[in-house]
């Protein structure tokens, strides 16, 4: 194999051997990779390898070799975005080990190549933004979701899985992941894995925001737990170290936990 500048974005990196590193990178084209980058600090023209291999960032990748394991053979900038910071930084780490979780080696997704660019982009903005939590929410959730669907994990959310009819807005469900949503007796909203039909509709028409966020964000978390399995996401960890690290005034950061 052998590819040139091809769109990609870098989820991970390590220290190898000899100056060099592991790379994951997701491509549009072959979908999850692992290369090997030799000689990063070694100055080429225009900069080193390194400097321009940074993550949340959109990347143009050459590469060769058979197997597993890749060669990085050239990387160019793709694109610049603003920085990332705070609770936008972190989400953005959430986001990558969700594709490094869930992605397997070598298959194409475009879809979901599309949809993590529009979402770094929209964390990017939400790191600008006066009102960040308001704008991270459904941006996750949005990917999230899509992320669900591209991948099968998905389940309907118009209808009653036993039956088959349609979720009525004053009914009461039971989600089961990889199976659907069960009518159940009475409100028990307040369990891990039950909403309101009116909460439903909201999340099947994309509505992540205000009053929704709650229960959009129970639901994408039911879902892709059985996908994740019992290894915690390193990133929950990080929000949880930021959200009692000691501010500027003597304080506490407020960290939204947000995934």
């Amino acid at each position: 194999m052998r590819v040139q500048l091809e769109p990609c974005y870098l989820l991970h990196r390590r220290p190898f051997r000899d100056n060099s590193e592991l790379l994951d990178v997701f491509s549009v084209a072959h979908g999850r990779l692992g290369l090997v980058a030799r000689g990063l600090s070694r100055r080429r023209r225009g900069g080193s390898l390194g400097a321009v291999l940074q993550p949340f960032r959109p990347l143009l990748l050459s590469f060769s070799g058979k197997g597993e394991l890749l060669t990085l053979t050239g990387a160019e900038s793709g694109g610049a975005l603003p920085p990332l910071h705070g609770d936008a930084l972190l989400s953005a780490f959430y986001l990558n080990e969700l594709l490094l979780r869930l992605l397997q080696r070598f298959e194409e997704q475009p879809a979901i190549f599309t949809a993590y660019g529009a979402a770094i982009g929209d964390l990017c903005d939400a790191a600008n933004h006066e009102q960040e939590r308001t704008v991270l929410e459904p941006a996750l959730r949005r990917f999230e979701f899509r992320l669900l669907e591209e991948l099968g994990y998905a389940v309907n959310l118009d209808v009653e899985a036993s039956r088959g009819t349609p979720i009525r807005e004053d009914g009461h469900y039971a989600l089961v992941p990889e199976y659907g949503l069960r009518e159940i007796e009475g409100d028990v909203c307040g369990s891990a894995s039950s909403f309101t039909g009116e909460q439903i509709m909201a999340i099947a028409d994309g509505r992540f925001d205000g009053e929704h966020a709650p229960a959009a964000k129970k639901m994408a978390r039911a879902l892709l737990q059985p996908q994740l399995g019992n290894a915690p996401l390193r990133s929950r960890s990080m929000f949880e170290t930021a959200r009692v690290q000691p501010s500027s005034d003597g304080g506490n950061h407020d960290v939204a936990d947000i995934r």
